[in-house]
């Protein structure tokens, strides 16, 4: 007896221990990094990035300051999918040694460079650079609120602007920065954590006496006569023949914000009440449909099989009207069988992605800080999730008495994936002709396709493998051997008219959220809210199955058992309300003009709307195909 308390105390103190080891885990590449006074921080420059064009280019794309040597920083799929182009820059920090009116370079524009510089100012391009992983920020005070920031990724190339009493639109550029480091110290040691990177960008027409030379003073920006830049009154133009010389100040702050709290201030959604009110909006839907359910499955279903199992002869059961008149057809196998089977399949493989996604971003696995981790992670679960897509897609080829395994198999590996890169490799050549670094290399290309081919495809055969062996699920009622002729039906039963119905809900459970997402894609701010949506995407799965059962009873009730693809459909008809919700962000919240920029949107967009209609028409046909064997099987027939 007294080893099981000594063992109870051995198994507390294992599980103490490990709790206690989970408070020293971090992800790999997010570990914080301690620095000591004068240590060398290394910045560096990410991509160029537009929300007018949408085309990302290197940093290095234009005539700035280069460092001796441009090394490239390791990325992974995901970021180089993004377009990000991570690479060393000419700006040199020191922990905690302020600097002033460092010079980075000086340059002397041509017609080509002057060119450029114009193109990405009238493009309103932004600079993004990166130190100790944190991203640059430009902090601007809020108009609405007191004392409130909010911030800006990246600063502008530079701007527009008339001089005094002149018409003419001039071009400006950016050339000093005041760059401020937020550090938290260790009160116990000298060593310090940055939490925060934040630039003031100005324009400044530098000045300085005789030639210029590397250790040439300017007039303008003097550390010794302590003259600093706080304005852009004499700003810099772009032109042919004219000189820039880029400078910049670094000052160190110390913070209160801890290492593990540096993002809250990136992260922070100043709308969080909207979320809610989406949530709120959501749930009333799901109420609604679910007291429709309700209704249904206790009052009607229970009284119409309580009815059914009480008819004493035959000539009352030919009486009866209803759903259970069609039970000799309800179960047979629908026209394009094998079609529907494979976006089935399909459905399943993207339904078990988002899924798994969703809760590794809850947790916390797919923070902001590891970046392109998201876009990575739900490649590599699309790929493992081949498995269930395979099995899910025989399953129901069985199930329709089907015996060609093998080649339903290798239109579910290659169907959907041919349609998603065929579009994709078109953008990309779209995006290659502008020479733009979000064109995807030919490494990996190559590495997609070792996914596809490689991976995806033995996973799916894998599973179709292991569905075939399963014996075939078994009807709850036998098929007439002669297909019943279906009444016509009323209006609001055309399949067309109850289809479009059917995806009103579902888009509605999920508007709002959508425009957040929209907007942190296509307006570059970062979306990390995933707790809500979460919810909305519950929300989601519970409005597809209730609209598509409800919609399923009342086509039962009419006597038209053609509920295979309708219940596919009714829930899938989502996707067309966001397709045309896309359109009409673009042209309400979007300024793009070029015509390359229009088609990368609205080609991704429909991916994005294939993709929903795979997954919404899946889950409405699984919760149509539950409740149909559950009804059928509530019934004695004869």
């Amino acid at each position: 007896m007294a080893r099981r308390p000594l063992a109870l105390q051995l198994w507390i103190s294992l599980c103490l221990s490990l709790l206690l080891r989970v408070r020293c885990f971090y992800l790999p590449g997010v570990a914080p990094q301690d620095f000591m006074h004068g240590d060398p921080l290394n910045v560096k420059v990410n991509k160029l990035t537009s929300t007018k064009t949408q085309l990302p280019y290197s940093f290095y794309s234009l005539p700035y300051c280069r460092p001796e040597r441009i090394i490239d920083s390791a990325e992974n799929l995901g970021e180089v999918l993004r377009g990000d182009r991570i690479e060393n820059s000419p700006y040199e920090f020191k922990m905690r040694e302020p600097q002033m009116c460092s010079v980075a370079c000086h340059i002397i524009l041509n017609a080509k460079t002057a060119k450029e510089f114009k193109e990405k100012i009238d493009d309103e391009y932004r600079v993004n650079m990166i130190l100790d992983n944190l991203p640059l920020v430009v902090p601007i005070p809020r108009h609405d609120q007191d004392n409130s920031l909010v911030y800006q990724h990246g600063f502008h190339v530079g701007l527009r602007g008339q001089y005094a009493g002149n018409k003419d639109e001039k071009h400006f550029i950016n050339n000093h920065l005041t760059f401020t480091v937020k550090y938290h110290k260790d009160p116990m040691t000298e060593a310090a954590r940055i939490v925060g990177f934040e630039v003031k960008p100005f324009s400044v027409r530098h000045e300085y006496e005789g030639e210029w030379s590397g250790k040439t003073r300017l007039t303008t920006c003097d550390p010794h006569a302590k003259r600093m830049v706080t304005s852009s009154e004499s700003p810099q133009e772009v032109d042919d023949k004219k000189e820039i010389i880029f400078t910049y100040d670094v000052d160190f702050q110390e913070s209160d914000v801890k290492w593990a709290s540096r993002w809250d201030t990136y992260l922070l959604m100043a709308d969080d009440q909207i979320h809610w009110f989406s949530i709120v909006n959501s749930l009333m839907i799901v109420l609604f449909l679910s007291g429709m359910v309700a209704m249904i499955m206790l009052r009607t279903l229970y009284r119409d099989i309580s009815k059914y199992n009480q008819l004493e002869t035959q000539e009352e059961a030919q009486e009866e009207t209803g759903w259970k008149l069609v039970h000799g057809d309800v179960f047979r196998p629908p026209v394009n069988s094998d079609l529907l089977c494979v976006y089935v399949g399909t459905g399943v493989q993207f339904f078990g992605m988002i899924l798994v996604t969703m809760l590794f971003a809850v947790l916390g696995f797919l923070s902001p800080s590891n970046r392109g981790g998201l876009m990575t992670a739900m490649l590599l679960l699309w790929v493992f999730m081949g498995l269930f897509g395979g099995y899910a897609t025989v399953r129901l080829h069985k199930l329709f008495k089907g015996t060609e395994w093998k080649k339903i198999t290798l239109k579910t590996a290659f169907m959907f994936p041919a349609v998603v890169f065929s579009i994709f490799f078109v953008l990309n050549a779209l995006i290659w002709g502008e020479k733009s670094s979000g064109a995807v290399p030919f490494g990996t290309m190559f590495a997609l396709v070792f996914l596809w081919f490689g991976i995806s495809v033995p996973l799916i055969f894998v599973g179709a493998y292991v569905g075939f062996r399963k014996p075939a699920i078994e009807d709850p009622v036998k098929t007439n051997k002669i297909p019943r002729q279906v009444p016509e039906q009323a209006w609001y039963m055309h399949p067309v008219f109850s289809i479009l119905i059917g995806g009103i809900l579902p888009f509605g459970a999920v508007f709002i959220e959508l425009f957040f997402i929209l907007t942190s894609i296509w307006l570059h701010q970062f979306y990390y809210i995933f707790g809500f949506l979460f919810i909305v995407f519950i929300i989601l799965v519970i409005t597809c199955a209730e609209i598509t059962i409800v919609l399923c009873y009342f086509q039962l009730c009419s006597e038209d058992y053609n509920w295979w693809w309708r219940s596919y459909l009714t829930s899938g008809s989502s996707a067309l309300y966001l397709f045309l919700y896309a359109a009409f962000y673009f042209f309400t919240k979007l300024d793009i003009k070029k015509p390359v920029s229009g088609a990368l949107y609205f080609g991704y967009m429909l991916i994005a709307s294939y993709s929903f209609f795979v997954l919404t028409g899946t889950i409405g046909f699984y919760a149509c195909f539950w409740f149909t064997r559950l009804i059928y099987s509530s019934v004695k027939i004869d």
